[in-house]
């Protein structure tokens, strides 16, 4: 055992996130959390990591334990230089690098300090620290963070660089145990696999908490945060499948049985109510009917204490095996779900054609790709980081807006029929909506595009979303959670109804359910779909072509 979590519970303001919750993790074990948006599993990793105190139960760790784990936030840190951050956080490394830097001008004949000394260099080399800097630059260029931005401060890197950052502050500590939130978000394809390499070949126990179904593939065991505590399956993300559809299925069962023996409990209560009072023996104590009812009520209260309606999820591959009196319960009682309305024209046309472009900016990022996308097409675009997928969609929403393009077109042409509405999913909020609170953000997202909207609409976009139209309305863009403004930015980009959608990395934060009730959507839209994603799961099920935009070589130019 290497961390055990007992009777855990834990509270924010007035919301129970946790009660009564435990879980043991082993040397070298590798476990996937999930659990819907807003339920704790960051919180629950900062309980792991020892730094958030504020719970009931306890917390066991193995004697002696090293824990690593990526930060959230890097106040005191911003103007910290990227290598020297990375360092800094690995065991022992700072005590055991002052020593060997300064002893050498100081200890003289001292034999204390020249034994320290001596054990610091075999130190050093145990933990494999000779050649640690060179490896820790390697680490975080593979993870993209320019070379040099390695360093200089963590100050000026984006969201997604300081989150490589961190992964690389966790791959490099070698710890026991390592504590990693959403590592795959903002990654491309060649750094995800880099990543999952790594968790294949770690000796070193792992939580990471992540809704990314490669790694989820890769992990031992899947925890799952709900009905505010935890359910594990052993396995990977098939195996968890499997195991969800069977247990849902029974705990469905179970809860209609429960729900039938309430309403039968009832009727037998009411009966024995009926019969105790026409009684004419001389005593109530003797009072059969009395006896019955206390027995009854008290069978019944039982029932009530532990019978709660469980949080249903089932994925549509495994819906598809189950016969079909289960489907129709399980849509009976489903957890509810994201609700996304879509719909577009069904005539068939070309929205968007691309004819030997080259986009770039001192010198082209690519060149000669051409593609179409009609109505009703799919079309994916893949290439790593940095090779110009975001460039391409900025041109293109910029020529559907008769805007001049803020990248230089080398060659080649982009047209757009004049009748495309484009609904975009960014993984950025524009700034103007962080200050406002979620139902004005609503509000002026839909005025900004001329979609009429009143209050009234606003609550219940909200109320589809998932969020509380009274309490989730209320607060301010910027501190909602990556899920939430996930939703947002769903929100957003179908308000007036759009006949092409662009996707930029759209499953980063969501959960599974939301995941699939995306894919589920885009299922039925009839209008274009052009996306990036590096979700292999994602672009399977949203199909459809790829077109591959890859870096010029600087000699090619």
């Amino acid at each position: 055992m290497l961390i055990n979590l007992q009777n855990i519970s834990k509270t924010i303001g007035a919301k129970p996130l946790y009660s009564d919750l435990s879980l043991t993790v082993q040397p070298g074990e590798k476990v996937g959390l999930i659990g819907r948006n807003g339920l704790g599993k960051t919180t629950l990793l900062g309980i792991m990591a020892g730094t958030d105190h504020d719970f009931g139960g306890q917390v066991e760790h193995r004697r002696g334990l090293v824990t690593a784990s990526t930060a959230q936030e890097h106040h005191g840190s911003l103007d910290t230089p990227v290598l020297e951050y990375v360092l800094a956080s690995l065991p022992e490394y700072s005590r055991l690098k002052h020593i060997i830097d300064t002893f050498p001008d100081t200890m003289g004949d001292d034999m204390q300090k020249i034994t320290t000394y001596s054990d610091a260099l075999t130190r050093f080399g145990e933990l494999g620290y000779y050649d640690i800097t060179e490896r820790a630059r390697a680490e975080l260029e593979a993870f993209q963070v320019p070379p040099a931005a390695i360093d200089g401060p963590l100050r000026p890197l984006s969201g997604g660089q300081k989150r490589f950052v961190e992964l690389v502050k966790v791959t490099l500590a070698d710890a026991d145990l390592a504590l990693i939130d959403e590592p795959t978000n903002h990654m491309d394809y060649v750094a995800k696999a880099a990543f999952i390499d790594w968790l294949g070949k770690a000796t070193q126990a792992v939580v990471v908490v992540t809704h990314d179904r490669d790694v989820l593939a890769k992990v031992d065991r899947i925890i799952e945060l709900k009905g505010h505590g935890l359910v594990s399956f052993p396995g990977n993300y098939t195996a968890y499948l499997k195991q969800n559809g069977d247990s849902t299925a029974k705990e469905i069962s179970d809860y209609e049985n429960g729900q039938k023996r309430l309403v039968k409990l009832e009727k037998q209560i009411r009966d024995a109510r009926a019969r105790k009072a026409g009684w004419s023996g001389t005593a109530d104590k003797t009072n059969p009917f009395m006896l019955l009812e206390r027995r009854l009520t008290k069978e019944r209260d039982e029932l009530l204490a532990t019978m709660h309606r469980p949080d249903f999820w089932i994925d549509q591959q495994t819906i598809t095996t189950m016969q079909d009196k289960v489907v129709t319960k399980y849509e009976k009682y489903k957890s509810r779900n994201i609700r996304l309305r879509t719909g577009a024209e069904h005539r068939a046309r070309e929205l968007v054609t691309v004819d030997g472009l080259s986009l770039g900016y001192g010198q082209p990022l690519f060149a000669h790709t051409s593609f179409s996308l009609a109505v009703g097409e799919r079309l994916r675009l893949h290439g790593r980081n940095g090779a110009g997928k975001s460039t391409l969609v900025r041109a293109i929403l910029a020529s559907a807006a008769s805007q001049p393009l803020e990248s230089r077109q080398f060659a080649g042409t982009i047209v757009i029929d004049p009748k495309t509405t484009i609904g975009v999913y960014e993984q950025e909020i524009d700034a103007k909506y962080l200050s406002l609170p979620l139902g004005a953000a609503i509000m002026r997202t839909y005025q900004d595009k001329g979609v009429e909207i009143n209050d009234q609409r606003v609550r219940q976009i909200l109320a589809d979303y998932l969020f509380d139209p009274q309490l989730d309305g209320r607060l301010d863009i910027a501190r909602l959670s990556g899920g939430q403004k996930a939703r947002f930015q769903l929100i957003s980009m179908l308000c007036d109804n759009p006949n092409l959608l662009i996707l930029d990395e759209p499953t980063n934060h969501l959960d599974l359910p939301s995941i699939e009730e995306l894919e589920k959507a885009l299922g039925h839209y009839a209008g274009a779909v052009l996306y990036i994603s590096h979700d292999s799961y994602f672009a399977e099920n949203v199909g459809g072509d790829t077109v591959e935009i890859a870096p010029m070589l600087k000699s090619a130019v």
